[in-house]
């Protein structure tokens, strides 16, 4: 069952933090936020940690499906 984590109105380092600590023995994590920087930040992150991810963009949020 995946993670969902909506970060939509925080700053980062939050939206990454939470991401991080949800991947945490987790299978796939989806992550809401609205910020261009945390979007970016994220899916950095995830692809360094060899993770695929995949992000959405619909009214100004960014969905990221991120999965081992």
């Amino acid at each position: 069952m995946a993670n969902i984590l909506d970060l939509r109105g925080l700053s980062c380092p939050i939206p990454l933090i939470r991401t991080k600590d949800a991947l945490v023995g987790a299978e796939t994590v989806s992550v809401v936020v609205d910020e261009p920087s945390a979007k970016e930040n994220i899916i950095k992150f995830s692809k360094s940690q060899n993770f695929r991810v995949e992000c959405f963009e619909a009214d100004g949020e960014y969905t990221i499906n991120i999965s081992k």
